[in-house]
């Protein structure tokens, strides 16, 4: 099982963002239990993904620069959460505002990429901010596109393990962060379900109850782009679990059928 947070700073990260980012996650730490619950989230969710980030980085070859550029990624792509959750005690973009974004004032207001060449500094810059959006633009530049792609696949990895975790945990235990406010309710959404079973990414603009977040999830799947994540997500078994949760009919067993079985799609 995946640590909250690793033993030891992945090969290739730089120690010193990793420092300065345990510092500035500390700031937020004057809050209520609940609020502290989800700050300690994020700082988890983000250490995670530095070492998702490291093994996709060695699993797909990724030279030595590109290893530094994805991790310094990895490390910043999520320091926007921590003033949206101050200010909105959310972490739903559209009750908010755009995280990747917030991400990026935090990286240039405290100069944290001041010491890396122009070039790297755009290119880490613009993964952050596509890291959440629908589809990378057809425009995006190559290195952009490649780096962006595999912060992307780090990122999924490890918002299933959480919201897995979440599920599980008796509700005075959650985050309540996580669920996004949506209620948890046995039925799904046609047209969210109707996503999945066409092999295509569930809108989370149309997730009205828990459920199309389930559904949701389990439909990154068709957006992974590595296959060292693909490998590890088979191996984890992670859509399986989501779909213990979900509803037992036949339209719903289907359609995660067919996105379990992408997996072994090469």
């Amino acid at each position: 099982m995946v640590k909250s947070v690793p033993e030891q700073i992945p090969v290739g990260a730089d120690p010193v963002l990793a420092a300065w980012f345990q510092s500035y996650v500390d700031r937020f730490l004057d809050l209520d239990p609940e609020g502290v619950r989800n700050i300690e989230l994020k700082r988890n969710h983000t250490a995670r993904v530095v070492t998702y980030a490291a093994l996709i980085a060695d699993g797909e070859g990724l030279t030595s620069k590109e290893c530094a550029q994805l991790l310094c990624a990895a490390q910043l792509h999520d320091v926007g959460r921590f003033p949206q959750y101050r200010r909105w005690r959310t972490f739903r973009d559209s009750d908010s505002d755009n995280h990747a974004r917030l991400s990026l004032e935090v990286i240039r207001e405290e100069q944290l990429l001041r010491n890396y060449s122009p070039e790297d500094r755009y290119t880490i810059e613009e993964a952050v901010r596509l890291h959440n959006v629908k589809v990378l633009p057809a425009t995006t530049a190559v290195a952009v596109k490649r780096l962006a792609s595999y912060l992307r696949d780090a990122d999924k990895l490890d918002i299933w393990y959480v919201v897995l975790e979440y599920y599980r945990q008796p509700v005075d235990c959650q985050a309540s962060a996580v669920g996004l406010g949506l209620p948890d309710r046995p039925e799904v959404t046609p047209a969210c379900l109707a996503a999945l079973a066409q092999g295509q990414v569930v809108p989370l603009e149309q997730a009205q109850v828990l459920n199309d977040f389930r559904l949701m999830q389990i439909s990154w799947v068709y957006d992974l782009q590595s296959k060292t994540a693909r490998r590890i997500l088979a191996e984890k078994q992670y859509l399986e679990q989501l779909a213990a949760f979900l509803p037992s009919t036949q339209a719903v067993e289907t359609a995660v059928a067919r996105a379990i079985a992408s997996l072994r799609t090469p």
